[in-house]
């Protein structure tokens, strides 16, 4: 064995080991500091290196003398010759290569052959530890690349089992995602293919009510009203019809979640009696009527008013002009009922915005006296939604049907209510649209988890462009640019997904004090999700080319549903400038409370940071070990986030202190604020994907302490924490123009950073088939013939 190769060398067999590394290493001719590091780290414990062995080691691999182009072309010979005799059960690795080089080189390799293969598991570490080398490296050193399995497992194939990527995203809500799931598969879910906005609606209608028939839009009420009482299983139900039809997910919200939601959590137990499981059951269709056309998100501007008539005891919901009609309101052409939120005037008073139960048509379907309604007609997007305008005159409705949870009136014709402050008593009022901006965002990015499995399977199957070293052409996920485009969203995709979790978290366990904080969090997690499911969509659609503009593969709904997503429950624009006001609340109130002790705690954040993060080694360090740290990315976010808001709050109080309202301050700080609240929301997620992270890594130990465990979950939670660095790693380079000019890093850091995110990449790439499989669409949902 190996007695061509051994009369060809003149090299020791422990050199003829590495030279596939050497190779490889060199193959873009340029040797990076952390694979240097790589290298000459593990070969420091190999047992078959000399001295002498390590320092033409160490010489070979020195990137101020690069090789020679005879050098690395001998390494290349070398290493092919052996790969033609290779054994057909062995893979095509690096690894494997290095073992059958040295043990050729060796005088009695028979007597050497437990001790080679003994060094397998080593050089596996080493090969792993390069990161990112290409198949076209893998191709020119193994001759017969096609013709036999691909690449080492640990290379290639996923470690991990999707279904453990599954339990994990599911949580708690695993049966009822099965359940709906069971559901939208069956035939009469079909998805057909209708032109027609009218015959559309009638399909997705019929769809609603055999939901509501199966129990699954009253989730979320109580038991005694057919509900299970769950709004977590309500949210859990909601994302995954959107893996089925996006304008489906949308008829569903406003019947069951903002209609039924407002008689739920605005009304009485009157109110509940009277029509919540009628809703539940879809017996009574309704639409949640705010918006109106002239005034967008102004919510306390609203035109539309309800004079009580204590005669009478009626309320008379009137609409003063065309611009006051309520515009883009979903569900209108099915309902029958409508929560219309109008000014409350009573004794000629205004108390504010408040929600009337208003009839619109009676049980035939018939619009009723003094009820205009106008069809939207159709959209960029959502035709299945049956949008339209309402418009009042002089509307009569019994006092009863005020929503007065939170203020009605009494038995004298006088308004009361349990909320003094009218400020307090709107945003609690409000309250209602917080529910919108929570689950919103999960349909938003299940859709993009449908882009993300279709775009990620097809660039598994399809190949393009053979290069002279290569017998066939490449898989498109191989191409590194390929790999750029998708697996930085796969891996946003699972944080956010983390982040919506904790804000379902904290919204289904909500206290009144909490609900403003609340708010302003799923103010920007809204717009921060939803944001990047139009962008991930779009990546998605490109990186599948001319395939991906057949409508047969669902680019073209999916990005017409959601387009609407960043603009409807909030602009997200608008959204991200509330949650910056929040922040900036809570940082001056901090300041207020706390006084001096505040300002020395600030103080000594900063000059912590300036010592252990801004200090020149730091800021210069680029070693891997350093960059995958979590003290290093995870501190580079909380930095980004407090240097933001600090800014923000100084450069407001300056231009107020120099005479200017805080309505012009804030116009000229307004992209200043949008950023302060894109890092609150990047840090979020990310302190809650670590979160998740240690979930699962504490669950397998647990599990390790009660039975034998096969290692499953300690894997997937090392390929979680790989994910999420990989998350934080591409947002650092997304933000490098921020972080140079404000010293954090240096040049040479930057390029780190956007080095480490290119072998992240391809160290993800054999995990990327199981990471959207994770996301639990099965072939019947997803859809799109590339992908099944």
């Amino acid at each position: 064995m190996g007695a061509d190769l051994q009369s060809n060398t003149y090299l020791s067999p422990g050199i003829q080991a590495m030279l596939p590394f050497l190779y490889a290493a060199w193959s873009d001719r340029h040797l990076s500091v952390p694979e240097i590091q790589s290298l000459r780290r593990e070969a420091g414990k190999l047992p078959f290196l000399t001295e002498e062995d390590r320092q033409i080691l160490s010489d070979w691999s020195d990137p101020v003398h690069p090789p020679s182009r005879e050098r690395f072309q001998q390494w290349l010979t070398s290493g092919r010759r052996a790969a033609e005799d290779l054994p057909e059960d062995r893979t095509a690795s690096l690894a494997e290569l290095g073992i059958w080089l040295g043990l050729a080189a060796e005088d009695e390799p028979e007597a050497k052959t437990t001790f080679w293969q003994e060094q397998l598991p080593a050089l596996h570490q080493i090969e792993a530890g390069l990161g990112g080398i290409r198949e076209d490296t893998y191709r020119a050193l193994f001759p017969q690349y096609d013709q036999r399995e691909k690449l080492h497992e640990a290379i290639r194939e996923s470690t991990v089992d999707p279904a453990e990527l599954q339990r994990i995203l599911e949580g708690d809500h695993a049966a009822t995602i099965a359940r709906v799931r069971e559901i939208l598969l069956r035939p009469s879910f079909e998805r057909t293919t209708l032109r027609i906005k009218e015959d559309y609606r009638e399909q997705v209608l019929r769809w609603c009510k055999e939901l509501a028939r199966e129990g699954i839009g009253a989730l979320s009420y109580p038991r005694e009203y057919g509900g299970q009482d769950s709004m977590a299983d309500y949210a859990a139900a909601f994302e995954t019809i959107a893996y089925h039809d996006l304008s489906l997910t949308i008829k569903f919200g406003v019947q069951f979640g903002l209609w039924g939601g407002a008689i739920y959590n605005l009304g009485t137990k009157r109110h509940h009696d009277a029509y919540l499981e009628a809703t539940g059951k879809l017996e009574l269709p309704g639409c949640f009527a705010m918006t109106e056309t002239g005034h967008g998100s102004n919510v306390r501007g609203l035109e539309t008013t309800a004079v009580y008539d204590h005669e009478n005891r009626e309320l008379i919901v009137h609409t003063p002009s065309v611009a006051a009609g309520k515009e883009y309101i979903g569900n209108a052409m099915h309902s029958r009922m409508a929560a219309v939120f109008c000014q409350l005037i009573v004794n000629g008073e205004s108390h504010g915005v408040h929600a009337v139960v208003v009839p619109i048509r009676d049980e035939s379907g018939h619009t009723l006296a003094g009820i205009r309604v106008e069809d939207n007609g159709y959209k960029l997007g959502l035709n299945g939604v049956d949008n339209g305008r309402l418009w009042f005159d002089q509307v009569r409705v019994p006092v009863d049907n005020l929503l007065d949870k939170y203020g009605g009136i009494d038995e004298e014709g006088r308004y009361v209510s349990p909320i003094e402050s009218a400020s307090r008593r709107f945003f609690t009022m409000l309250g209602t649209l917080v529910g919108g901006r929570v689950f919103v965002p999960r349909a938003g990015l299940s859709a993009a988890k449908s882009a993300l499995a279709i775009a990620v399977r097809y660039g598994l199957r399809r190949r393009q462009f053979p290069s002279e070293s290569m017998r066939s052409e490449t898989i498109i996920l191989d191409y590194p640019n390929q790999q750029r485009r998708l697996l930085p969203l796969v891996a946003k995709a699972y944080a956010v997904q983390f982040g919506l979790d904790h804000l379902l978290d904290r919204y289904v366990s909500r206290t009144e004090e909490e609900m403003r904080e609340i708010e302003a969090m799923a103010a920007g997690m809204k717009s921060y999700a939803t944001w990047f499911a139009t962008a991930a969509i779009q990546e998605c659609r490109e990186a599948t080319g001319g395939k991906g503009y057949l409508a047969e593969n669902r680019f073209a709904d999916l990005k017409a549903d959601t387009d609407i997503f960043t603009t409807f429950e909030g602009d997200n624009t608008v959204l991200m400038q509330l949650l910056a006001k929040s922040l900036l609340t809570e940082f001056n109130k901090s300041f207020q409370e706390d006084g001096n002790i505040a300002v020395l705690k600030y103080l000594g954040r900063r000059v912590t940071t300036i010592v252990t993060e801004q200090n020149p080694y730091v800021v210069r360090q680029t070693d891997r070990e350093h960059l995958e740290n979590r003290s290093f990315y995870v501190s580079a976010f909380h930095f980004r986030a407090r240097r933001l808001l600090s800014t923000l709050g100084s450069r407001l109080r300056a231009y107020i202190k120099g005479g200017m309202s805080s309505y012009q301050a804030g116009l000229l700080c307004q992209t200043h604020m949008i950023k302060a609240a894109e890092a609150y929301v990047e840090q979020l997620v990310l302190d809650e994907s670590l979160k998740r992270v240690e979930m699962v890594r504490e669950q397998q130990h647990l599990s390790d302490g009660l039975e034998p465990s096969d290692g499953t979950a300690a894997t997937t939670a090392d390929l979680l924490e790989k994910v999420i660095t990989l998350y934080a790693a591409h947002t650092i380079e997304g933000h490098a123009a921020w972080y140079l000019e404000s010293g954090y890093i240096s040049g040479q850091k930057s390029k780190a950073v956007r080095k480490l995110v290119d072998i992240l990449c391809a160290e993800l790439r054999p995990e990327a088939g199981a990471l959207v499989d994770g996301f639990g669409i099965p072939d019947g949902l997803l859809g799109a013939p590339i992908a099944l």
